[in-house]
């Protein structure tokens, strides 16, 4: 059996993280979750990730600022990462862009939506073929 590729959700919404969590897990992918972008780092510090999926709009930490310390930082994180916000307009995706993100999807965003990017960016889960 293969390990299964993991997907850190970055959300304040604890709603919306449970919502794609349980699709993604029942689709394969391991799923951790972090409530800002300063959880996340600290999540990162400890293990791997395949893929990112990170809000804009959080405390402590917003997503443009996580993004710019994942891209930057001394480790360099070379996982994708696809920004999903309310914020639409093109600056803002302009801005996430600009912060290393690889794509940007503006809210509501169905999970089957999620599970397709992620797939596009080649993190496939357990049992996929690659």
């Amino acid at each position: 059996m293969t390990a299964r590729s993991r997907v850190l959700i970055v959300e304040d919404s604890s709603a919306t993280r449970d919502y794609y969590r349980a699709y993604l897990t029942e689709r394969g992918f391991q799923i951790s979750e972090a409530y800002n972008g300063l959880e996340a780092l600290e999540k990162l510090a400890a293990r791997s990730y395949d893929a990112a999926i990170v809000d804009i709009n959080m405390p402590k930490m917003d997503g443009y600022q996580f993004i710019r310390e994942l891209r930057g930082g001394e480790q360099k994180y070379k996982m994708p990462i696809a920004v999903v916000s309310s914020e639409n307009k093109p600056s803002d995706q302009q801005l996430a862009y600009q912060a290393g993100a690889n794509a940007y999807l503006v809210k509501p965003v169905r999970p089957e939506q999620l599970e397709a990017l992620i797939r596009l960016f080649g993190v496939k889960p357990e049992g996929a073929r690659r």
